[in-house]
């Protein structure tokens, strides 16, 4: 006895405080979301409007960074000596963490921990654009813009589209497309920012005033966002039966061949004016503004016209065929005028597929307590293709001895396949009716 004493008294001690302080703080992410049955979304009012400006800003300091990237791209490839291949790796590896990181955030927000997802995904953001000022490398970069911010918009954007949904029906992709329309305003303000700062601060300052503008965003959205749903506490990561439903396969599919392509006008538009058509770094950047800048009405109008009229599949369906075919003329600009033409009207229809993409989903979701998780499991599937598409196109670029063709034709030719899938979905759904609102 005495020696079983001695033995249990030399046993180490567990300190049972960080356990206890992880399930307090899991217990106070779910305190404020409701238990038990809710009503119907309240579909308008303050609350809910308020849910859009926070996603609003979210979209603005995730998608905003993205479709701005051809800026850092341009600059990069001097500063750095680095491929355009190489730089491109940077933007990629964003979208990809994005994307990726959905399944995970998404089930955590159906679980109940939006507050405590989100607001990791903010901390990693601004972390990053800050490590990104005093980052004089490609490796740094990669890891500060890329992993790092990457990380943050995956833990962030996914819980805002999934959360707006629940509080919508009739004005759902309205609801969504006003959020989605933050990725047209960061890509209106970022790229102005850094035009106007860069050639009189410095890098290092200019990033850092980017990190105070997304500071400044960020903080008033943790406070307005408000989870309506109650948790669903139980069930998998990822929901297989899913896979099971062909509208969702389908849809999934050719989502993914339309992200492997959409984003190369993005990344390398700066750069094909400066080298084919010849314009300066100013015109450059003009043409990044206005390419984001068109997207702003193009985020909203169809998704009000899907609500009223025509169901956000529909659309979907003409704004991934007319991003195709926009693609296709590219290869024909050949002078600043026929460039500006494709900026305008590839800005139009690309937002419009961007926007709807999340409205289109929930449209063919019958149970939004599970919209968080089958959200997070597309956007993990098309983490893949934002991966990879770009880089392949700078690939391209190198193997066409700096020639833009062959990008230009795997762009176009990826989407143009993408809607063919989405359109099966769409009979998948529907059957074999023209007409049918989806």
């Amino acid at each position: 006895m005495e020696t079983a004493d001695k033995t249990a008294d030399s046993l180490p001690v567990v300190d049972e405080k960080p356990k206890s302080t992880i399930r307090m703080l899991l217990s106070k992410a779910r305190a404020q979301i409701p238990q038990g049955e809710v009503g119907p979304p309240p579909d308008g009012g303050f609350r809910a409007w308020c849910q859009v400006v926070g996603g609003h800003f979210t979209v603005c300091n995730t998608w905003g960074y993205i479709t701005a990237f051809g800026m850092f791209q341009t600059y990069y490839e001097g500063f750095l000596n680095e491929s355009a291949s190489n730089i491109s790796w940077i933007g990629s590896i964003q979208v990809f963490l994005l994307f990726f990181v959905g399944t995970f955030s998404g089930r955590a927000v159906d679980a109940g921990f939006f507050k405590l997802t989100w607001g990791a995904g903010a901390i990693l953001n601004v972390f990053g654009i800050f490590m990104a000022s005093i980052s004089e490398t490609y490796w740094q970069l990669l890891l500060s813009q890329g992993v790092c911010m990457g990380l943050g918009f995956g833990l962030m954007f996914s819980p805002a589209l999934s959360l707006l949904p629940t509080y919508f029906t009739t004005r759902r992709s309205l609801g969504v497309g006003l959020a989605a329309a933050g990725s047209a305003t960061g890509g209106l303000i970022f790229p102005a920012v850094v035009q106007r700062l860069l050639p009189t601060i410095g890098y290092a300052w200019t990033m850092r005033v980017l990190g105070f503008l997304t500071l400044s965003m960020l903080v008033p959205s943790f406070f307005l966002f408000q989870q309506r749903v109650p948790p669903r506490q139980s069930g998998p990561i990822i929901e297989w039966a899913a896979f099971c439903e062909k509208a969702y396969v389908f849809f999934s599919v050719g989502m993914y061949l339309n992200y492997w392509g959409l984003y190369i006008a993005f990344f390398y538009i700066t750069s094909f004016a400066r080298q084919i058509i010849g314009l300066n770094e100013k015109e450059a950047i003009d043409l990044l503004l206005i390419l984001n800048g068109v997207g702003i009405l193009a985020r909203t109008i169809p998704n009000f016209i899907a609500d009223r009229r025509t169901g956000p599949l529909n659309l979907l369906i003409l704004s991934t065929l007319m991003s195709s075919v926009m693609l296709f003329c590219w290869i024909a600009v050949s002078n600043s005028s026929g460039l500006y033409a494709f900026v305008v009207f590839y800005g139009i229809f690309s937002a419009g597929t961007q926007s709807l993409f999340p409205a289109t989903l929930a449209s063919i979701t019958d149970d939004m307590k599970k919209i968080g998780v089958k959200l997070g499991m597309v956007m993990t599937i098309l983490s893949f293709a934002t991966l990879t598409g770009n880089p392949i196109a700078g690939a391209l670029l190198t193997k066409d001895n700096g020639g833009f063709l062959y990008a230009q034709l795997f762009a176009a030719a990826t989407m143009m396949v993408g809607t063919v899938w989405i359109t099966v979905a769409r009979f998948c759904r529907t059957g074999l009716v023209l007409r049918a609102k989806i």
